[in-house]
């Protein structure tokens, strides 16, 4: 992974370099490991940007992105994803009035 100021780039799956986007990053207190939350700015098929996470090890020079490795991981990300899109919805919905 290199990364520059909040972006950094990937190699997908076809050996192409894509640049993603750091929206987040942040260590859990029940698994002790520190994750990153990411896109490429692309959309799925319904049009919602794709976001992705993997965990990282935030002293390691090489930036290496690991997969999450279980579904309470998910869990947690989605969590905090979630509350994320319910605040913004807020400060929106607030800034219209």
């Amino acid at each position: 992974m290199e990364e520059k100021n909040n972006m950094f780039k990937v190699m997908n799956k076809d050996g192409k370099e894509v640049d993603c986007e750091v929206l987040f990053t942040f260590e859990s207190e029940e698994t002790k490991k520190n994750y990153i939350v990411y896109t490429d700015n692309t959309e799925d098929d319904d049009g919602n940007t794709r976001v992705y996470a993997s965990i990282y090890d935030p002293n390691d020079t090489n930036g290496e992105l690991l997969p999450i490795e279980t579904d309470r991981e998910w869990k947690i990300i989605e969590t905090i994803l979630d509350s994320i899109q319910e605040k913004a919805k807020e400060d929106n919905n607030s800034d219209n009035k």
